[in-house]
């Protein structure tokens, strides 16, 4: 059998053929890797211009408490999510995680209150467990489904330009707001979010409408289409986390430097402190601090350092500490960058390690993050 036949598709399938897309398969679908103008040329034209993502394989959810409360789904979602759901005022969106009973994390999210309703954004690998892990634990209380719709991102410093002649409306947006709107005549969902560093926003729409979209964006002259390749560059830049590389049920919130995504309602001493899975774990690395943390890692000279190269403290490769987890080239950096795990007592930015790369020991030098200034609209 064709492997590629196998694959899913996303409504935007059609197009990234028609402008000369390499597809690769990504989570179980035919996505588009790069396009004509190449990787780079796409991640700096979105650092100073806008550019069109499909992110239609991710998984797009509602909750709905059946008894119509969204106080209620709030405090279903609670039980499985580290995050102060409660509070979030509707029309705002919030970053999460699925943590387990290890406190490991599961899954990264993205959790908005639309009126007496959740709607959670899950990563396209883990939506199937997403959906399961959901219905499992809190279906007997909340109706939790599944959308069949499409998810676009439109990311740079001219994204709300070019968004505001479609919806003038949304340069009144702060960064996490999310709006209903219409675009094209289309009813849409619109957050003003991203993956990218950089101002921008993320559009769910109707799966048969997207093309439509997508194609009214692209014929700005400020936008062009990008692909995976561009999108991974640009968020490793920006220090963000890709689940299954970066965290994963291995690493911790805490671990992870993610204690920001943790209110102080969910934290020891909260209004409703713990309560959810791996509360025991979490909250003593919040008190007590964690054995390791993930870092920003900037290898000396041009040669990039990859994922899963081992880190080490000294230049003989005598005495491993930890691993890389993302890496490549910084197009804006104009270098190499990279992120991975090592010991605190290594965490200091300005510490020197040693990545192996092909049999021989690289200095890097631990950073902070992000490597680039992110330009969210605050």
């Amino acid at each position: 059998m064709d492997e590629t036949a196998a694959l899913k598709k996303t409504p935007l399938h059609a197009l990234h053929l028609s402008l000369g897309a390499r597809m690769v398969p990504f989570a179980g679908y035919d996505m588009p890797v790069q396009y004509p103008a190449g990787v780079l040329k796409e991640h700096l034209w979105t650092r100073a211009s806008a550019g069109v993502f499909d992110v239609s394989h991710m998984g797009q959810v509602t909750i709905r408490a059946r008894s119509g409360r969204y106080e209620d789904a709030a405090l279903a979602l609670e039980s499985l999510v580290p995050v102060d759901i409660l509070g979030l005022a509707e029309g705002r969106q919030r970053y999460g995680f699925f943590t387990d009973d290890n406190g490991g994390i599961l899954d990264d999210l993205m959790i908005t209150h639309m009126d007496d309703y959740l709607f959670v954004v899950v990563n396209a690998a883990c939506k199937d467990a997403d959906l399961k892990h959901l219905q499992d634990h809190i279906g007997d209380s909340c109706e939790v489904t599944l959308l069949d719709r499409a998810l676009i991102a439109l990311q740079g410093p001219r994204a709300v330009s070019v968004l505001a002649e479609l919806w003038a409306d949304l340069a009144h947006m702060k960064f996490m707001d999310v709006r209903h709107c219409r675009l094209h005549d289309v009813s849409c969902l619109v957050s003003r979010s991203g993956y990218s560093g950089e101002d921008g926003f993320e559009i769910s729409v109707p799966a048969d409408k997207a093309e439509d979209i997508a194609q009214r964006l692209l014929e700005h002259p400020d936008v062009q289409p990008i692909g995976l390749g561009a999108r991974d560059s640009l968020r490793l830049e920006a220090g963000l986390c890709l689940y299954g590389n970066d965290i994963d049920q291995t690493t911790t919130p805490v671990e992870a430097a993610l204690e920001w995504a943790v209110q102080k309602a969910r934290k020891t001493g909260g209004a409703r402190a713990g309560g959810f899975p791996g509360a025991g774990r979490i909250l003593a690395e919040f008190d007590n601090g964690a054995s390791r943390r993930r870092v920003g890692l900037k290898p000396e000279g041009k040669a990039p350092v990859r994922g899963h190269a081992r880190l080490y403290a000294d230049a003989e490769g005598k005495t491993e500490i930890g691993e890389v987890t993302s890496g490549g080239f910084g197009p804006s950096v104009e270098g190499p960058v990279a992120m991975g795990y090592v010991p605190v007592g290594f965490a200091a930015p300005g510490t020197q390690v040693f990545a192996e790369v092909r049999g021989k020991y690289l200095p890097v030098a631990v950073s902070s993050l992000p490597f680039i200034t992110p330009t969210y609209k605050r």
